[in-house]
């Protein structure tokens, strides 16, 4: 997947909003995927733990994982508080990072210390020049522009269910939430959009993740990302009261499986499911097409040959004749025969079929 090999870059690079709780132990598949896009054996991936509560471990944790996973470099920078975030010795190891990667935590924390300083603009202008920036859990939620800061569960959109801080703002156009469905997060979502109707909001579960390059979404993980657009919506949370349920009539719902894409402008399904190699579908037309001439075959069993080569040569008359009526060349035709029909035609008796 990765279009970010190590080499010059052509353009941002990609972005990992990742659900939480991402697999560790087992297949790792959106980690392997994120260290793919950061470069594979050149990434330089540089992990940012200020959003978690734990200390050194979260750092070992991820150097172990993305070391074991085929990248030539990782390294923990852990900015604390807005006076680190405009350091230049906290910004230096950004300079040549092929990939950044923010860990869960406190996200009121993590934009508290990031948005709006050196280090934000940092992570900003690393994207631009094509490396991969991710994050998982609250990691996840600060790449877009608008960030859910807390909120309370619920599957019923409700007036001030949760609160917004401000992003990096790397996903524009959209609201990103996490631990979606194991957290019960659809109500709290929901609710952000009736309140801003022209924002996609994007929920996505644990190890999940949603990758965003230019204007199209693709779902990698085991989970499902889903999608309210409430383009055409109806609502009432200009005046519902506080913890009240929100109107939210005609929102169209998108539940996208992994190797789902989405167009993000168009707000439309692009493509789901794996598509075979090329030679595996060349492979594939050809036994269709040796089953349709056996088909044919089978469907003229029992019929006289003489009275099978006769429809023929008729039906490829007709199609010569259509043919040149309309000025083209295409090739021959042959009509369907249908097996055990009764035949009539006075070079082929009812005697000759053979068949009872």
């Amino acid at each position: 997947m990765s279009d970010l090999q190590g080499g010059p870059s052509t353009g941002p690079g990609a972005l990992f909003a990742i659900g939480g709780a991402e697999d560790k132990l087992k297949k790792r598949t959106v980690l392997q995927e994120f260290v793919e896009a950061a470069g594979g054996p050149k990434a330089r991936i540089v992990v940012v733990p200020t959003a978690s509560a734990l200390g050194p471990d979260v750092i070992d944790v991820y150097r172990a994982l993305f070391a074991a996973l085929g990248a030539a470099t990782v390294v923990g920078v852990r900015p604390e508080n807005r006076e680190d975030a405009d350091d230049p010795a906290f910004l230096e190891p950004l300079s040549d990072a092929t990939g950044i990667f923010m860990t869960g935590g406190n996200q009121l924390k993590l934009a508290g210390v990031v948005t709006g300083t050196a280090f934000g603009r940092a992570v900003t202008a690393a994207h631009a020049r094509g490396a991969a920036v991710g994050g998982t859990s609250a990691g996840a939620s600060i790449l877009a522009e608008h960030m859910i800061a807390f909120g309370r569960s619920g599957a019923t959109p409700r007036q001030r269910m949760s609160q917004l801080a401000g992003g990096l703002g790397l996903v524009q156009g959209a609201i990103v939430d996490q631990h979606f469905a194991q957290r019960n997060r659809y109500g709290r979502l929901l609710s952000l959009v009736a309140q801003s109707p022209g924002l996609l909001g994007i929920g996505i579960d644990e190890d999940t993740a949603a990758v965003f390059r230019g204007n199209h979404l693709e779902v990698v993980g085991r989970g499902a990302v889903t999608i309210f657009d409430g383009s055409r919506l109806t609502s009432n949370a200009h005046y519902a009261g506080r913890a009240e349920p929100i109107l939210a009539s005609g929102v169209v719902l998108h539940v996208l499986p992994s190797t789902s894409t989405f167009d993000l402008q168009a707000r439309v399904l692009l493509s789901y499911g794996k598509q075979p190699p090329a030679a595996e579908i060349a492979e594939m037309e050809a036994a269709e097409a040796d089953l349709r001439k056996l088909a044919k075959e089978i469907a003229a069993e029992g019929v006289s040959p003489k009275y099978y080569a006769e429809r023929k040569r008729r039906a490829g008359r007709r199609t010569t004749k259509k043919s040149a009526a309309a000025g083209e060349s295409r090739p021959e035709a042959t009509e369907p025969i249908t097996a055990g029909a009764e035949l009539s035609h006075p070079d082929s008796p009812q005697a000759d079929s053979g068949s009872t």
